[in-house]
């Protein structure tokens, strides 16, 4: 494992999400090709909290899960034979949320790779806030 403290530049240098898709503010860990672990701060300035919902704001599933996969995608584009690819979903199995992402909540994103084969990566995924599993799911990547 190697601790790094890469800022959103460099995880722009890896991956193509640019504002307002890039949804992982810090990586912390990584090992080309193996796992990264990054951080997410929520703050309640995201456009999505004007619509879901209002009065009792919740970071939705799905851009949690897609944290997971750009904190994914970090750990297989550093590898030096995807480094300059697109990392793309090709398969979510097994979600699960288990605690609600609210706008304060600094989410832990980690996530490490079980199986590459040619151009298809897949790894477990975790989200944790203060420790606590808000979601979990094996995702599966496409290199193109």
């Amino acid at each position: 494992m190697t601790k790094v403290n890469w800022g959103s530049e460099k995880i722009q240098q890896i991956i193509p999400h640019r504002y307002p898709m890039l949804l992982i503010d810090r990586v912390e860990e990584v090992v080309p090709g193996e796992m990264a672990i990054a951080k997410r701060n929520v703050t309640v300035h995201e456009e999505v909290f004007n619509g879901h919902f209002p009065h009792n704001p919740v970071l939705p599933g799905a851009l949690i899960v897609e944290s997971l996969a750009q904190t994914g995608a970090v750990a297989l584009l550093s590898a030096p034979q995807f480094k300059g690819k697109t990392a793309y979903f090709g398969g979510i199995q097994s979600a699960e949320f288990r605690r609600v992402v609210r706008p304060g909540d600094t989410m832990k994103l980690s996530v490490h790779l079980t199986k590459i084969r040619h151009n298809i990566g897949i790894g477990k995924a975790e989200a944790t806030v203060d420790g606590e599993r808000a979601c979990s799911a094996e995702l599966t990547f496409f290199i193109g």
